[in-house]
């Protein structure tokens, strides 16, 4: 019993040992987006994107956005930009931030988010349509599409 039990474990060894080592090397990735947004005091945005990673990874997701603060307008952003800090995974970008956001201008205005989510960071920034004045805290939610 006792040498079958050390075959076992040689067998067990030996194909650890030979087994390829997997590697989580740092990856860049950015998120592209369009954006509608509105807010009196209660702020809601949904939108989609893709994010592009420099390891071949991708995925197209949907975007939303709920908070409050001293915010009042309606906002469109197209072709907008991210840009989150590096991870193994694209993964790891998937789910809830906490995000802050500053926006100024009417007609053509600029909006800037800049947010967290454990040990992961985004900043956003994009330009558009519409007006809106104001400062809010908000859950960022990014999802892949369905």
């Amino acid at each position: 019993m006792k040498k079958s039990w050390r075959v076992i474990s040689l067998a067990t060894l030996f194909a650890c040992l030979s087994a390829p080592v997997a590697y989580a090397g740092s990856t860049k990735c950015t998120l592209t987006f369009d954006l509608h947004e509105w807010s009196v005091f209660y702020e809601s945005a949904t939108g989609t994107g893709k994010i592009t990673c420099d390891n071949g990874q991708s995925a197209g997701v949907t975007i939303r956005s709920k908070g409050g603060g001293l915010s009042v307008g309606k906002f469109e952003i197209k072709d907008g930009r991210g840009s989150f800090t590096d991870v193994s995974s694209i993964d790891e970008l998937l789910g809830k931030y906490l995000a802050t956001e500053r926006d100024a201008g009417a007609s053509k205005s600029a909006d800037a988010w800049v947010m967290t989510k454990d040990k992961v960071s985004l900043a956003i920034a994009g330009t558009g349509k519409g007006w809106e004045l104001g400062f809010s805290v908000d859950e960022f939610l990014i999802e892949k599409q369905k």
